[in-house]
């Protein structure tokens, strides 16, 4: 199977940008599913019915999450009533909607997990032992995706480690810069630190040049952060997965500039 991983969508360039070229990208590769990091889709940050609704008709077949998945308050509603929408399974107390869904592609079932780092990030129960505990309730048709939204590289290649031999990928998300680490590690798993952004291509982060700056020059006098512009880019990772065998055999960067 081929599999199109997108990077966190940022704000309303972001969609812009999957508006532009991800029918085009469709056409060349022909993957079979599409997953999009969707927690800061919305104008701002966050994720809102719009926004959710505009990535599935554009082709997203699952939404994961992180740490902005609950921002607005129709959260609560929108991931309870949608399935392939995700926010991170291992958040503590007793969150609202699923941290992973099944996708039925004939021969086998695509499942998807969304984690949650705990370096730096929002307080959540540890991923690893989340981890060993939702593989404990795999089945033989399983092949296994993991969207690991984490702040600290360690923290991700460790996990990605810790997986290897029980998911076909493990690719990270929330840092909004592309990695260039992509591997298939020993027992066959396919993984990536960092699938980047799509979102406006001279910006920070995807947010705008001067606040940003501004921000860090003045911090006692801070201004309102606010979202890039054009030109747009799309970062992404293309993998080809040994469905039998439930193993990587390829993975390919995706990087697209100068979306006008």
């Amino acid at each position: 199977m081929r599999l199109f991983c997108i990077g966190d969508i940022v704000s309303e360039a972001g969609r812009i940008a999957l508006q532009k070229r991800l029918a085009g990208l469709k056409q060349k590769y022909h993957p079979d599913a599409i997953i999009i990091n969707g927690e800061n889709g919305a104008i701002g940050n966050g994720i809102d019915r719009q926004t959710a609704e505009e990535l599935f008709s554009l082709g997203a077949d699952v939404i994961t999450g992180g740490n902005h998945s609950f921002q607005r308050k129709e959260a609560k509603g929108l991931h309870e009533e949608t399935e392939c929408l995700l926010r991170p399974a291992n958040w503590l107390g007793d969150p609202f909607g699923r941290g992973e869904c099944r996708l039925d592609m004939g021969a086998y079932d695509l499942r998807v997990i969304s984690l949650q780092g705990t370096l730096y990030m929002s307080n959540c129960e540890n991923p690893f032992t989340v981890l060993d505990r939702l593989l404990a309730d795999s089945t033989p048709r399983d092949l296994t995706i993991i969207d690991f939204h984490a702040e600290a590289t360690s923290e991700k290649q460790a996990l990605a480690r810790y997986a290897d031999g029980r998911a076909a990928l493990v690719f990270g998300t929330h840092t909004h810069v592309q990695t260039n680490d992509a591997v298939i590690l020993p027992k066959g798993t396919g993984y990536l630190t960092d699938l980047g952004m799509c979102g406006s291509q001279h910006s920070i982060l995807g947010k705008g040049l001067e606040p940003c700056i501004h921000n860090f020059l003045d911090p006692e006098n801070r201004m309102k952060i606010t979202d890039g512009e054009a030109p747009y880019m799309i970062n992404g990772l293309l993998a080809e997965i040994d469905e039998k065998n439930k193993r990587c055999i390829s993975l390919e960067l995706i990087n697209i500039k100068e979306i006008n």
